[in-house]
């Protein structure tokens, strides 16, 4: 009964988030116009910004993959990236890391129970980083070490309990200090460039923003990622932004342009991995490689 009403509840938190957005735009016609006015530098440097993140996920399932004591080769890699953020966006929930699991333990026999705890490390960074950003302009220093301190224990709280349910052995596991830190830095690598395109877009639309409420703000979008309930957390993120308005001092007019400049580039940067997916798919099966060599061998023939 769950399972068929998620669904549902998904599709009408999706429904809302964008009549309202409509709304919203219809009774701002400004925004609208500022939107269109939107200079192509901007969209462009988001776009690159995004192939950027792209970049840093693939760093990110290297590192859990040799957690995980496994190995995989780049074009793997990049086109189950690729496939995971499909999902993402277009499935309700956290759908592309189910979806990696399955496919690691169909195609490499790792077990999903071991995988899932290295994605939960890896959220356990992101949310303690995020953490870190929504709290360091808001509140004093030690409150937000604090802060920070609290997260990351209820953290390792969560994966240890899950490791100890799941039966997790110490040799299924490489948590060296070196695969734990690549993890960590490609994760805080991923976040230093959402705090790059959030402060492009953000810029755009309002030049007076600093950088301090732009870090806010990455905080606060990023922590919408553990509630994604629609499709892109559509309407979810931008929920978070408004009603923490207060924290990062950034108005909700330019709080929606700059969402609404955000999704449109996304929608652009999928469409560009759909592209790279299909010419790699073409690639492997047509062997393109192969392409040169066969016709430096056919030009030295001899003609008949």
């Amino acid at each position: 009964m769950r399972r068929r009403l998620r669904p549902i509840i998904s599709l009408f938190l999706l429904f809302v988030a964008i009549s309202v957005g409509v709304y919203y735009l219809a009774h701002h016609k400004n925004l609208v116009d500022q939107l269109g006015n939107t200079p192509l530098l901007t969209t462009s440097t988001v776009l690159l910004l995004y192939l950027g993140i792209f970049g840093a996920l693939l760093l990110i399932l290297s590192a859990s993959i040799r957690i995980c004591n496994r190995q995989f080769g780049r074009k793997e890699n990049v086109l189950l990236n690729a496939h995971s953020l499909f999902i993402n966006f277009f499935i309700p929930g956290q759908g592309g890391p189910a979806y990696r699991g399955i496919y690691f333990y169909k195609r490499h026999g790792l077990k999903v129970r071991n995988y899932a705890v290295v994605t939960l490390l890896y959220y356990a960074f992101y949310a303690v980083i995020s953490v870190f950003l929504l709290l360091l302009y808001v509140r004093p220093l030690w409150q937000t070490l604090l802060g920070v301190i609290l997260i990351a224990g209820a953290c390792m709280v969560i994966i240890k309990k899950y490791s100890s349910r799941a039966k997790i052995h110490k040799d299924d596991l490489n948590l060296s200090g070196r695969n734990v830190l690549y993890l960590l830095l490609a994760t805080g690598l991923q976040i230093i460039i959402f705090i790059a395109i959030y402060g492009t877009e953000l810029h755009s639309v309002n030049k007076h923003i600093a950088l301090s409420q732009v870090i806010t703000y990455t905080g606060t979008a990023n922590l919408a990622l553990f509630v994604s309930l629609t499709p892109g957390a559509i309407g979810i993120r931008e929920s978070f932004l408004i009603f923490t308005e207060h924290l990062n001092h950034i108005s909700s007019a330019n709080i929606v342009i700059a969402n609404v400049i955000d999704r449109s580039v996304y929608l652009a940067f999928l469409l560009l991995l759909m592209v790279l997916t299909v010419v790699l798919h073409l690639k492997g099966r047509l062997q393109l490689k192969k392409l040169p060599l066969l016709i430096k061998q056919s030009l030295k023939q001899p003609d008949a």
